[in-house]
């Protein structure tokens, strides 16, 4: 019986808004997935790095589990690669907690690390308590360097050797799709028997169709076509490339509209936001394209619903949550073809997959979308059947089959 589950994630809070700084995607999969777990009766903890002095040490979530502020290192945020120097600090912290948890009744404890330096924390943790293992990456250092912008600096080999042996030593590692499962076995040498696939979910009751009318009026827009592109705003969610591809879709349809959802995030965010205004500026796209800023989560649907296509041109994703979630809505989707988006979205059926990072291609997929009004309802109901893939209980109920795996040897 599983009685617990410890999800580790050093880096990021799963209270903090996806968005700002290192907030994305993985911060909302540590949030509903500890949300699920909790429905299904099993406690739940996420123990984090400390960086806002003004947040409790133990907070209860009004979805049921708790958050605890580890004090590892300066009571700021940090950036990532500075972080491995507080690893041990934060294991040894961790580890005394679990422990003094593990004896409070039976049934197992479950290890959940999320990100190569909760994996190196969960390594150690792993190692005093032998409670089993689980790692999620969510991003891989050598697929990052595969498809990096040229110019931009390589993942340091700490990353590298340190997710080398997160994977050798884990009882299970999760991949979000096939992809990242052959990525583990051909970049790392994971053996195949520990891999494990498990798409992440989306909540399906919030992100769902709604009237694209009333959320335009809500945001104050009128009925001209509408680009939307929801991300950190850093090199590797290719908004330049999204901005550049704008530029050519207006050159057909001029009274388009482009929507930025999302803030800085890494060490260059700042300067890689500034580049890209300067960018829109040159083009005359200023008046077109609208900085929306960071929205909380439950607000996206309100963007994907007002728009009439979501872009997407990541250098690389494990899995793409954002295409899913706007296909929750019923948007078409026009995105790299890399990673878990090839499988996240189906070409020709709920949008359009690209290959590399061409402006002039991605302009063509946008406008096949916005063109097109027969053909944009047919992707509709595509995305809308792909949407619906993503529910939080299967991906929950494969889960917890994953660790009953590991609980008795066989995973």
């Amino acid at each position: 019986m599983i009685r617990k589950v410890v999800f580790l994630s050093m880096h990021t809070s799963p209270l903090d808004r996806p968005g700002v700084g290192d907030a994305g995607g993985m911060n909302v999969y540590v949030d509903e997935q500890a949300a699920s777990l909790a429905r299904r009766g099993i406690e739940v903890t996420v123990f984090t790095r400390r960086t806002d002095p003004s947040r409790a040490g133990v907070m209860a979530t009004p979805a049921g589990y708790e958050v605890i502020h580890v004090e590892a290192g300066p009571v700021e945020p940090l950036p990532i690669p500075h972080l491995g120097d507080w690893v041990g600090e934060f294991a040894t912290q961790v580890t005394e907690a679990v422990l003094d948890d593990g004896h409070r009744g039976p049934g197992t404890v479950i290890l959940h690390s999320h990100y190569w330096l909760s994996g190196w924390t969960g390594l150690l943790v792993k190692q005093v308590t032998g409670f089993p293992l689980a790692n999620s990456f969510h991003t891989l250092g050598r697929v990052k360097d595969a498809t990096r912008r040229p110019g931009q600096p390589s993942e340091p080999l700490y990353r590298i050797a340190a997710e080398r042996e997160v994977i050798a030593r884990s009882d299970c590692v999760i991949a979000s799709t096939e992809h990242e499962a052959l990525e583990l076995i051909e970049r790392y040498g994971a053996d195949p028997s520990r891999v494990c696939v498990n798409p992440p979910g989306i909540d399906l009751t919030l992100f769902r169709p709604g009237d694209r009318r009333e959320a335009r009026r809500r945001l104050g827009l009128d009925d001209a076509p509408t680009v939307l592109f929801v991300g950190r705003i850093q090199a590797l969610k290719g908004l330049d490339v999204a901005v550049a591809a704008f530029g050519m879709v207006r050159d057909h349809l001029p009274d388009a509209r482009m929507m930025v959802v999302g803030g800085p995030s890494g060490p260059s965010g700042i300067e890689e936001e500034l580049e890209i205004r300067q960018l829109a500026a040159r083009s005359g796209l200023e008046r077109r394209l609208t900085w929306c800023g960071v929205q909380p989560h439950h607000r996206l649907p309100l963007y994907y619903q007002a728009a009439d296509v979501l872009i997407v041109p990541s250098r690389s994703e494990s899995f793409g949550l954002v295409a899913a979630e706007a296909q929750g809505v019923g948007l078409p989707v026009v995105a790299a073809n890399v990673g878990g988006l090839r499988y996240v979205v189906e070409d020709g059926v709920s949008g359009f997959l690209v290959d590399g990072w061409e402006p002039p291609d991605y302009a063509k997929a946008l406008l096949r979308v916005l063109d097109g009004a027969a053909y944009r309802d047919e992707l509709i109901r595509g995305a809308l059947a792909a949407g619906r893939r993503y529910g939080w209980e299967a991906a929950t109920d494969r889960l917890l089959e994953l660790y009953r795996g590991i609980t008795d040897g066989s995973g």
